[in-house]
């Protein structure tokens, strides 16, 4: 594979993208764990029960929603931002900024074009998230649910992706692109 230098607009793109999945991995990760509705109901009705008080368990889970309400906002925002990052993305190319690398290439390595499709792919799934987050935000109502659970399952794509990515990144640092994760934080020699 070629060596390549990354330009500010690529590596600022790249790391801005970066963050923001991570950051609403963690917002997920703080849903799915400590900030679940039931943990966090549990601790209230356990306080509650030790001031000689009580709540129903719809009631504690409605204020369990509430407690949680502004991590899960940040999830959100989070996400509006990821949809400027992407549309920005999208039109760099188009730009001059970045170059679109064709996939079907016949100068390509087999390895090549697989890290090539797997952005293609990444990309796909990532409108599809953004899309789907979008729809249970302002789409019709009756396409909020279905909208949703398309939205969960982005998950599983997101976390493949990280994997796949670090493990290409890590490989190639090691064997035929030394540097390259420097370059990808200096943008490397003109």
């Amino acid at each position: 594979m070629k060596s390549r230098n990354y330009s500010i607009t690529y590596r600022i793109l790249h790391w801005a993208i970066a963050i923001c999945f991570l950051m609403l991995l963690f917002t997920i990760f703080l849903r799915s764990t400590w900030l679940n509705k039931h943990n966090v109901a549990a601790i209230i009705q356990n306080f509650m029960a030790d001031n000689n008080q009580t709540l129903t368990d719809e009631q504690s889970i409605q204020l369990a929603k509430k407690i949680r309400k502004p991590m899960w906002d940040w999830h959100i925002y989070i996400g509006y931002a990821l949809v400027g990052l992407y549309a920005i993305r999208l039109l760099v190319p188009f730009l001059g900024q970045m170059k679109f690398t064709n996939p079907m290439s016949r100068e390509f390595t087999f390895k090549e074009k697989f890290q090539y499709w797997s952005y293609i792919v990444f990309y796909v799934c990532v409108s599809v998230s953004l899309t789907t987050g979008l729809l249970m935000m302002f789409g019709p109502q009756n396409l909020a649910g279905p909208a949703e659970n398309i939205h969960v399952l982005s998950i599983y794509y997101l976390l493949a992706f990280i994997v796949i990515h670090l493990f290409g990144v890590f490989g190639a640092e090691l064997t035929t692109q030394r540097g390259l994760i420097s370059k990808i934080i200096s943008g490397g020699k003109k």
